[in-house]
């Protein structure tokens, strides 16, 4: 052997040697100082993680039916992140699955797109990382197909779950009061962190609307989760470890089924009943309110849709409906979110200002057909002439003139159109302190706040209309010429008074708004609110619709507080002078036609109506009203926008809904106590109802039988429907004729 070849050898040895001692180091760091952590890795490639959905808490009328409950359903969702990392990006799983679901691979692919946009529905517009749900209708056979061939449908999932159900007791929709669920966004997600979610389940659906969305907290409760064994391809042998979901509590609602559904159906009649006279009445609300606590017995609104909707999934059609005009936009709610002119039914307000700025309450005034304001008239409805009369009597025959005399009056004194320092104007003052021009605080999302125009309102108006205005001015308007000349021609005209001058505060602004015209608008619940102030003696009470938080067996985990009510600045003898009024309204007054035959033996009703002019649309129908008379319980208020006059559309609805609640009629039976009351106590959620535990759901979960669709399973599991889109709407509608007179 040559030196040579021996230092190879040596060489050799040297470089082997360092090997075995590199291995044996790397070894002994791997197994004594990582060992805990590659035995985790190692435990992990045999175990998943899944998160058990909590059960979502149902929500109850005041009697303890559902409004909204849980139905169980097979649901197939599909993971896209892992059809993503597959070399055909998912294309030959989604076509197997659709071959097995009776699909299309087209369909499954919309339904596992990103929303996004110029993304048409259907999309999915939660978090792209969870697993996305395709068919919430599939039968045991066919999710058991899926199920034994997990080779064949990596990243496909079939569960038994929970879905959103609406029996509608009663008849109550009340789908705009409820709201919806909708996924969770990868930004809300982002918000939350550490916070485990799965594809389809309470944990990542989350309230966007209704009292969904403002007790979503409660509601959804806290979800566990199972570390479950699993084989290389993914099936589960086994459990390793396992925390149970905490339920969400059900929510007690100061709603009452049966009077929801009375009160439904009284818009609805309202409604027809309109366009068969030849109005558009395009939209409507009720509100029934209890004028002692402030809670709210029912909230109708119209046009309304089908809550279940958005269980599934939703398609673009469905959506652009809920949003769109042609069918009404129902997703808003008229009862909270509408705003209109309230007409002559802000009179309440105006009579209490006039009183304070020192107008005798029991003296005697003109009512003419027409009082001149400045140098222009205005006029009574229908320039009708009631002579001399009595406060009490302008509210029977709803005089508007004498309330024109007051607001022009008042203006005066504050100086006209060069107002003095600090002008009083006692018409605005006061209908700020009744609710008028703010939220009411309700527990439910998007409240519009109505408006109360005033000198402040008018110059921020006209600063930011002023370049339009002068423009139209100028340019007058074309279009609209072609087709009315005489309308053309009057917008130019008011143009060019707003273009010069529209920030100032004239004498027909005050006189509009003394009987609820002009640029005033109100939600139903703010008048109906004002309507119980004035029966219970002048509490401002705040509306509340949820009353509790209660488990499965009613014991209760919370209650929601009523907030402290506010405090009208009227004399009680003024408000009990507007109530007798008012009582005069349904027996001789401008509501009796609506009420004749009423039997105001069992229950007597007080109210007012209102007709509010839109400038280029039909009237605004209006009534408000409280029973009974001599020891107020409930408010109860109607609109239906371009339904005409309020006495031939609102008023009789109203009777409808308080016929219905006390039982009066032929085979009628009340909603009622022989008191007047509903119930007091918190109800229990009906047995057959109670939600059970949330089903064990996880990758390779077999489901062991085919689930009951039928609604009134026992133990049915809670959980949550999967809505896929829809904002909350953030106004309602409004409208106004400049310089309109005011009309009962």
């Amino acid at each position: 052997m040559t030196s040579r070849t021996h230092l190879r050898l040596i060489v050799l040895y040297v470089t082997v040697g360092a090997l075995l001692l590199v291995l044996m180091g790397r070894l002994w760091t791997m197994q004594v100082l990582e060992g805990r952590h590659y035995r985790q890795v190692a435990a992990d490639n045999r175990t998943r993680d899944i998160v058990v959905p909590a059960v979502r808490g149902m929500i109850l009328d005041d009697q303890g039916r559902p409004l909204v409950r849980n139905r169980t359903a097979l649901v197939v969702s599909v993971d896209r992140t892992v059809l993503m990392r597959q070399k055909d990006r998912g294309r030959g799983v989604l076509t197997r699955l659709a071959g097995v679901l009776g699909s299309s691979y087209d369909d499954l692919t919309r339904k596992t797109r990103l929303c996004g946009p110029g993304i048409k529905r259907p999309c999915w517009p939660g978090s792209p990382y969870q697993p996305i749900p395709v068919d919430d209708k599939v039968d045991a056979k066919r999710a058991l197909q899926i199920m034994e061939r997990q080779e064949d449908f990596p990243g496909v999932t079939a569960q038994v779950q929970a879905v959103r159900d609406y029996p509608r007791p009663g008849g109550a929709n009340a789908a705009q009061t409820l709201g919806y669920l909708q996924p969770i966004t990868q930004e809300e997600l982002d918000k939350r962190k550490g916070l485990k979610v799965t594809g389809y389940s309470g944990v990542d659906l989350i309230g966007r609307d209704g009292l969904e969305a403002a007790y979503d907290a409660d509601l959804r409760g806290v979800p566990g989760f199972r570390k479950v064994l699993v084989d290389s391809q993914g099936r589960v042998t086994g459990t390793a470890q396992e925390k149970a979901a905490t339920p969400g509590g059900n929510l007690v609602t100061s709603i009452d089924g049966g009077v929801q559904g009375a009160a439904e159906r009284a818009v609805q009649d309202a409604v027809k009943s309109a366009r068969s006279q030849g109005k558009h009445a395009d939209s409507g609300a009720a509100v029934v309110m209890d004028v002692q606590t402030g809670h709210v017995v029912a909230l109708a609104s119209y046009p309304t849709y089908d809550p279940s909707i958005w269980t599934g999934g939703i398609s673009q059609d469905q959506y652009d409906a809920l949003l769109g005009k042609k069918k009404g936009e129902p997703l808003i709610s008229r009862a909270t979110q509408g705003q209109f002119a309230p007409g002559s039914t802000f009179k309440v307000s105006s009579v209490s200002a006039a009183v304070s700025d020192g107008y005798d309450l029991h003296g005697t005034y003109a009512c003419p057909g027409s009082y001149n304001v400045g140098s222009r008239a205005f006029r009574n409805f229908e320039g009708e002439s009631h002579g001399d009369m009595s406060l009490h009597q302008a509210l029977v025959v709803s005089c508007d003139t004498v309330f024109y005399k007051f607001a022009y009056e008042e203006w005066l004194r504050d100086g006209g159109t060069k107002p003095k320092k600090n002008p009083s104007d006692p018409m605005v003052a006061m209908a700020r302190q009744w609710g008028f021009g703010k939220r009411t605080g309700i527990d439910l999302p998007s409240e519009s706040s109505g408006r109360l125009p005033d000198r402040a309102w008018k110059t921020a108006y006209w600063n930011a209309t002023k370049k339009a205005d002068c423009k139209a001015a100028k340019d007058g308007y074309p279009d609209i010429e072609q087709s009315d000349p005489s309308r053309a021609a009057y917008l130019k005209a008011v143009a060019a008074e707003n273009c010069a001058e529209g920030y100032v505060w004239r004498a027909g602004d005050a006189a509009n708004f003394s009987v609820g015209q002009g640029d005033v608008l109100s939600t139903p619940l703010q008048l109906t609110r004002a309507y119980a102030a004035l029966a219970n003696g002048g509490r401002l009470v705040v509306p509340r619709i949820g009353q509790a938080i209660v488990r499965a067996d009613g014991s209760v985990v919370r209650r929601v507080p009523d907030p402290p009510a506010g405090k009208l600045p009227v004399d009680p003898k003024v408000l009990k002078y507007i109530r007798g009024g008012l009582a005069g309204v349904t027996k001789s007054g401008t509501a009796a036609g609506a009420f004749n035959g009423f039997d105001f033996k069992k229950v007597d009703v007080a109210g007012k109506t209102g007709t509010a002019e839109v400038y280029g649309k039909d009237d605004t129908s209006w009534f408000a009203s409280f029973a009974p008379v001599d020891n107020p319980r409930y408010a109860v208020v109607v609109m239906v926008s371009q339904g005409g006059q309020g006495a031939n559309t609102a008023a009789p609805a109203v009777r409808q809904i308080y016929e219905a609640m006390y039982g009066l009629g032929k085979g009628g039976k009340p909603m009622v106590g022989k008191d007047g009351r509903l119930p007091s106590e918190l109800p229990r959620p009906q047995a057959a109802l109670d939600p059970a535990s949330a089903p064990s759901a996880g990758p390779s979960a077999k489901p062991s039988a085919k689930p009951s669709d039928g609604p009134d399973r026992a133990n049915d599991p809670a959980g949550a429907a999967l809505p896929t889109v829809g904002p909350s709407p953030q106004s309602g509608t409004s409208g106004r004729k400049p310089g309109a007179g005011g009309a009962p």
